[in-house]
């Protein structure tokens, strides 16, 4: 083979190597691409991951930032509990420095703290109330006015008793009093009507009963206003009472306390109506609600009702009863009322109020806002104090108001001079707390100062109004009755019974308000009522009943009869 030949070959050879590592370097080529594009994909989904997970962070944080409020929210309120169960209930503040006080008042605009007496020294710790020693501790120390029954008992001195009159001198005596009960305070009366004949005629002459206040009955009058006082002011359940009777010897079912209660308040509807005109007569009533159950819904399972309780100017007070809180039964229980409603922070009252505001002002209660702030005290102390020393100098100066017996123009212009400043302090206070913004949106205080501030026109209104209380304490106090009624007799059956409470609770509690003993009114109006013009029933009304019948009230036959002594076999 010549050199050219074996030049082709070899060029040749060369060529189909060429080739071999072009094709070679295609499939590096595209390994390389295929790799490339794997890489980009993985890169997206790289992406794709961190993106979740920011979101997934995201979340992780606002989800701590509810579990911190939701913890903040819960220490508040077992801190609240705690109070409750081992604190002190009283809205009272001790131990507060009067030089701090004055420089928070001074901060305000305020020059010192209004009406409060700055003591020599400032108390380690809270002054504890003196406890109250009791001076009955012997025989001779018994307290009794004259309205308690005494019975006089001679002793016989049996050291004299031997030594004849005419060798004996008496030359003073010695008085002891001791306290009695007897067993059970029930009684029977026991009617006894003769019937006659005439000899001439043969005429019977017979002699009807004694009118009762139940027809077929065998309760006197006396016993129902027992009842009902016992239920309603001393909150002794018709089943205690049961079981009183029983001890005392009397027979009477269970039944037939509940109708006789019943029959009895059913005759006291028309006077509740006349006591419900009166009230809303007031130019100025307060309103609030409080829970009762009454009526089955289920196998052990009871309605959550209401009663609306209202409070006018007379010192009357009116318990509604309703099934439910919604907001249409204020329109329902208050009518065409026109004048100033006082209330608490519910929304019922305001937007009532909103709908007839030509001729309704609805007023607020500081003593709710007030108790809002109260409830921060552990969350936020200083801040928190700040605002209660504030509300504080407004309970001072109606204090005074109360101790001048101020009223009418002279009331308003004290309000106007001392009160006005302290409250535009206040609302300072509350734009200091607003505008801080290192507070969260759920912040205890904050949500506590935009409870007051919501509120500020309904607030204020007492500030020019003299006839408008700074708050609904005394309203609060008449309804005290029915929360320590629940824990006795606990609820009601059905829900007639419940409207029944709420009739003689009204004028139960109105009684207690005029001191009018509710057990005389009860025996005098259950006898009064069936011949008193139905026109004039509102005469017997406890308020009105107190200036036309109190001072000759009708009684019961109790205590007119000859007592005969119970019959008891020897054991």
């Amino acid at each position: 083979m010549t050199a050219e030949a074996l030049r082709i070959v070899e060029l040749e050879r060369e060529n189909a190597l060429l080739h071999e590592l072009a094709g070679r370097h295609q499939e590096v080529r595209a390994m390389l691409e295929k790799k490339a594009g794997l890489l980009e994909e993985t890169l997206a989904l790289v992406k794709q991951s961190y993106a979740l997970l920011e979101n997934s962070n995201a979340l992780l944080e606002e989800a701590n930032g509810l579990m911190q409020e939701e913890m903040t929210s819960l220490k508040q309120q077992v801190a609240w509990f705690r109070r409750q169960i081992f604190g002190s209930r009283s809205e009272r503040r001790f131990g507060i420095d009067p030089v701090l006080q004055g420089n928070l008042f001074a901060e305000f605009g305020l020059e010192e703290v209004p009406d409060r007496e700055t003591p020599d020294e400032t108390p380690a710790s809270p002054r504890r109330r003196s406890k109250r020693r009791d001076t009955a501790v012997n025989d001779s120390g018994l307290r009794f006015d004259e309205s308690v029954p005494v019975e006089t008992i001679i002793v016989e001195n049996l050291a004299a008793a031997g030594i004849p009159e005419g060798e004996r001198e008496e030359i003073g005596e010695k008085v002891v009093c001791r306290v009695a009960q007897e067993i059970g305070s029930y009684k029977v009366l026991r009617y006894v009507m003769k019937t006659w004949k005439r000899k001439d005629t043969g005429e019977l002459l017979p002699c009807p009963a004694p009118a009762n206040v139940l027809e077929r009955s065998c309760a006197d009058v006396s016993f129902l206003a027992g009842m009902l006082v016992d239920k309603h002011q001393w909150h002794l359940p018709l089943y205690r009472q049961h079981k009183r009777l029983e001890a005392a010897g009397i027979t009477v079912s269970r039944s037939s306390l509940t109708n006789w209660a019943g029959r009895s308040v059913d005759m006291l509807k028309p006077i509740f109506d006349a006591q419900c005109a009166s009230v809303l007569s007031s130019l100025v009533i307060a309103m609030d609600e409080t829970t009762i159950k009454a009526g089955r819904i289920g196998p052990g399972k009871m309605r959550r009702a209401y009663f609306w309780p209202i409070f006018g100017d007379n010192n009357e007070i009116v318990f509604h009863y309703a099934p439910s809180r919604e907001h249409r039964h204020v329109g329902s229980f208050l009518g065409d009322f026109e004048g100033t409603l006082l209330s608490d922070g519910y929304q019922a009252y305001e937007a009532w109020a909103a709908a007839r505001g030509d001729v309704v002002v609805h007023a607020g209660c500081w003593a709710h806002a007030r108790r809002e702030i109260e409830t921060t005290r552990d969350h936020d102390p200083m801040r928190c104090g700040e605002a209660l020393d504030l509300i504080g100098g407004l309970y001072a100066h109606e204090e005074e108001i109360r101790k001048k017996k101020l009223a009418g123009p002279a009331k308003l212009a004290w309000r106007r001079e001392h009160s006005v400043p302290i409250v535009e302090a206040f609302w300072r206070w509350c734009r200091t707390i607003v505008e801080d913004l290192s507070r969260p949106p759920k912040d205890p205080l904050l949500l506590a100062v935009n409870y007051a501030r919501n509120r500020r026109d309904a607030l204020e209104v007492y500030l020019s109004d003299p006839d408008v209380p700074i708050d609904t304490n005394h309203l609060e106090r008449a309804i005290r009755a029915i929360p320590m009624g629940r824990r006795n007799w606990l609820f009601c059956w059905s829900e007639l019974g419940a409207e029944h409470v709420g009739i003689i609770q009204s004028l139960v509690s109105t009684c207690r308000m005029h001191k009018v003993d509710p057990y005389i009114w009860l025996v005098d109006v259950l006898q009064r009522i069936a011949i008193h013009p139905a026109r004039d029933v509102a005469q017997l009304t406890p308020r009105l009943w107190k200036q036309h019948f109190a001072a000759n009230p009708l009684t019961s036959d109790i205590g007119k009869g000859v007592l005969e002594p119970a019959l008891k076999s020897a054991a």
